[in-house]
This record gives C-alpha cells, sequence and structure tokens, in this order.
C-alpha cells in the first residue's frame, strides 16, 4: 500500500492539473468548494479498518493505486450499445466516464417548471436553482471519498421540480464506463423536488468493459413538505472496478423517501445511504440487495436520523453470497432526544451459498427519546433443506429447487420496484448473477 502522504501527493498533483484545465471556470464559485474539498481530502486521506465505519471494509486496493480523473473527450458509442442497459421510459440522461452526452441522451417533454439537464449545464444557466443545494447535504468533513468527489465535481444529474408538480414518469440517469485502467470517474448528482412534488429517479451504473477503475460517486436530495421520491439505484460495474457512492437526503415535514438499490458489480463495492427526517410526519423506506459472488466484498452503510417527532422509517436489506463473496451490512437508526413518537424498524438478512462466503452484519439503534417504537434484527443461514426437499418431491431437480428459492429470497426486495420495466431488467439481471455463481 502507498504511503499515505505518496498519495495525498498523487491526487493533489491531478487536482491541479484539473485546475488547469478549467480555464475561466477556475474563477467560479464552485471551485473555491473544489479546494476546500482537495484540502480537506489531504486532512483526511483515506480510511483504514482502523476506522470503526471502515472496519469491515479494507479499502487498500484503492488507496495502493494511482487513478487519475477522466477528462472531457469526445465518445463514438452509438445508442445501440446502450440497449442492453435500458427500460421503458421517454426521459434519458446518459453520461460516458462521468461527462454528459447529449447525443446518447434523450428527453421528452416536461411539465412547466422541471429543469432536467446536466449538473455542468446547471452550473452555468440556472445557477440559483443549484448553489442553495450542492455540497449542502453530502459532508466532506469526516468523508474522504466525498471530499474526493468534490475536488474533482464537474458533471452529473441535475433535477429539480417546482412545486405542485406530479412528474410521474421515471427519469433515467445511466452512467457507462468504458474507462481504461486507472480511470476515476466522479459522478456529481442533484435532485432538488419542491413542496407536494413528485418525482422518480433511476441511477445506473454499468460498464462496457473489465477494466480497472474507480466509480467515485456522490447523490445529494432535498426533498421539501409533502414531497415523494422513489430512488432506485442499480450498480453493476465491471468485476475488477471500484464503485464507491455516497446519497445524501435532507427530508422536510410530510415528505415521503423510497430507496431500492441493487449491488452486483465490481471488486469492491461501497454504498453509504444516510437520511435526515427534518419535519415532521416524514417517511423514508430503503431497501436493499446484494448479490455476491467470486471474492467480491459489497458493502452497504445506512444511516436513518430521526431529527423530529412523528416520523416513520422502513429498512430492509438482504444479501445473496456465493463462492468467496463478501458483505457488508451496518445500518444505523438515530432517534434524536425530542424525536418523539418515532416508529422504525431495520432488518437484514443473508442467504449464504457456499462454505467460504462470509456477512459482517451490524444494525444498530441510538434513541434518545422515550416514547418510541423501534426494532431491528438480523438473520444469516442457508437454503432451508425442507424447502428443498419439498419441491423435490413435486418433480423438481435439486438445482432447479435451489434456484427457485434463492429468486425467492431476491425477489421480496426487487419486487418493491414500481416501474415494471425496470423490475423486469433487474429480475433479468439476478438471474443471470446467480446462473454465473452456479457456474464459476
Amino acid at each position: 500500500m502507498k504511503q499515505t502522504a505518496e498519495y495525498r501527493e498523487w491526487y493533489k498533483g491531478r487536482f491541479d492539473l484539473f485546475e488547469r484545465s478549467l480555464n475561466g471556470e477556475a474563477s467560479a464559485e464552485i471551485h473555491s468548494i473544489r479546494k476546500a474539498a482537495i484540502a480537506r481530502f489531504s486532512e483526511l486521506g483515506f480510511p483504514t479498518t482502523k476506522h470503526e465505519e471502515w472496519r469491515f471494509t479494507n479499502v487498500s486496493p484503492i488507496a495502493s493505486r494511482e487513478f487519475s480523473p477522466a477528462m472531457e473527450k469526445k465518445n463514438s458509442l452509438t445508442k445501440e450499445q446502450l440497449r442492453p442497459f435500458l427500460f421503458k421510459t421517454p426521459h434519458r440522461l446518459v453520461f460516458v466516464n462521468g461527462q454528459y452526452s447529449d447525443a446518447l441522451s434523450s428527453l421528452g417533454s416536461f411539465p412547466k417548471g422541471v429543469t432536467v439537464s446536466s449538473l455542468s449545464s446547471a452550473l452555468r444557466n440556472t445557477p440559483a436553482l443549484v448553489t442553495p443545494h450542492l455540497a449542502k447535504y453530502a459532508s466532506i468533513e469526516d468523508n474522504a471519498f466525498v471530499a474526493l468527489n468534490t475536488a474533482f465535481v464537474r458533471d452529473g444529474g441535475f433535477v429539480y421540480v417546482p412545486d405542485g408538480i406530479q412528474f410521474d414518469e421515471p427519469l433515467h440517469l445511466l452512467f457507462l464506463s468504458d474507462a481504461g485502467e486507472g480511470m476515476m470517474i466522479s459522478p456529481r448528482n442533484l435532485m432538488i423536488v419542491g413542496k407536494r412534488a413528485q418525482l422518480s429517479i433511476v441511477e445506473s451504473y454499468v460498464a462496457l468493459t473489465d477494466s480497472n477503475y474507480l466509480v467515485n460517486a456522490v447523490t445529494e436530495v432535498s426533498l421539501d413538505e409533502e414531497s415523494t421520491l422513489e430512488h432506485d439505484k442499480l450498480q453493476n460495474d465491471g468485476m475488477k472496478a471500484f464503485h464507491v457512492s455516497a446519497a445524501n437526503v435532507r427530508q422536510k415535514r410530510g415528505s415521503n423517501y423510497v430507496s431500492n438499490t441493487l449491488a452486483m458489480g465490481g471488486a469492491l463495492v461501497r454504498n453509504n445511504l444516510a437520511a435526515v427526517l427534518d419535519g415532521e410526519h416524514s417517511e423514508c423506506t430503503l431497501n436493499g440487495l446484494t448479490l455476491g459472488t467470486g471474492s467480491q466484498l459489497i458493502d452497504h452503510h445506512t444511516a436513518i436520523d430521526h431529527a423530529t417527532p412523528n416520523c416513520t422509517s422502513h429498512e430492509l436489506y438482504k444479501a445473496i453470497l456465493d463462492q468467496k463473496s463478501h458483505g457488508v451490512f451496518n445500518g444505523k437508526i438515530f432517534v434524536r432526544k425530542d424525536a418523539q413518537k418515532t416508529d422504525a424498524k431495520q432488518t437484514n438478512k443473508t442467504l449464504l451459498l457456499s462454505d467460504e462466503a462470509v456477512i459482517d452484519t451490524k444494525p444498530q439503534l441510538e434513541i434518545f427519546a422515550d416514547d418510541v417504537k423501534c426494532t431491528h434484527g438480523a438473520t444469516v443461514g442457508q437454503l432451508d433443506e425442507e424447502q428443498v426437499f419439498y419441491l423435490r418431491s413435486r418433480g423438481i431437480d435439486r438445482t432447479h429447487a435451489r434456484d427457485i428459492l434463492t429468486f425467492a429470497f431476491a425477489g421480496d426486495v426487487v419486487n418493491r420496484v414500481h416501474n415494471e420495466s425496470l423490475r423486469s431488467q433487474m429480475e433479468a439481471l439476478v438471474n443471470d448473477k446467480l446462473n454465473e455463481g452456479r457456474r464459476n
């Protein structure tokens, strides 16, 4: 592993090159945010297993490599090459190695006042919508990867839905990687949903190459009073790639946030998802599914902060781990002193398909109020042989019986995705991944 000072100097050097490439943009307000972020990253350095939040996830495979930020360049991809990654929707923003592609994107008509664009375009054309929110929810103070993303922030998806608009058709943010060895891609997404407004977003991260690259993504979400957002994420990077992400959500009174995450691609994957329920009667639902094969490490860290009374949260994370894969789940529910009448439930379930697969699970409750209803639990096990026997007694061979039971275990999460086309795509991916595990 590189010495801490050595990789800090590496990224400082990459930042200096990045800064020189910005030309006039270096004088923009956002660049002061970038400079503060690279300074903070230099102070923090990458986390180690000595840090409690990273105890089970060793990021030395990232820290020991020299990743260079993806620079702007033309791509030669065609819409036909996108086909395997699409589901039915008229609205799609496509990014190649973190850079927005107008030629590959397709946007239908939007209700009046809705803004959907690349973040770089929004910073140029509608900065008054962006600057009150950008870098306000995902903190650089204690997360080195957020600091590194913020230092190199340039593009990603931007969505603004004004008060009272019901934007029902899903918006797809498709991040394609055809990156070469040692490339760092830093998408930054910002979603702002106004009072009584509604939005459905799908983030998908997929690969066209099997190279060793790093995706370091950050998504910030602001939900105003009585707004609703379904936020689905499909993470299927190349099996040699690294993927680290942070999603930070701020909810106001009566808002409803629903997240469904499927993580299945990459050598090392870490998804951080944190929501602050900062208004009474807000609701937060987090669902996640891990599919691990080979020697993958896939880590989900969640935090739900009940900052106000009369709020509800539901959380269900499942993992299916085969061969020598390693899963991690750390879920924290924090109930503040004045957050009376909190109702929170957290469940983590893991299915181990081999004797060498490992799960580290740590559900947590920190409660400082006395009138609450909070539960959490975790289960780890293998397929129920009685259920396998029952299916075999009905004429189903053992392999098919195991597949049926495994797919049913995964379906409990996948079936919570409301968009039928996306759900069908996820089901096919789950099936392919389970078959891959059986073949290897």
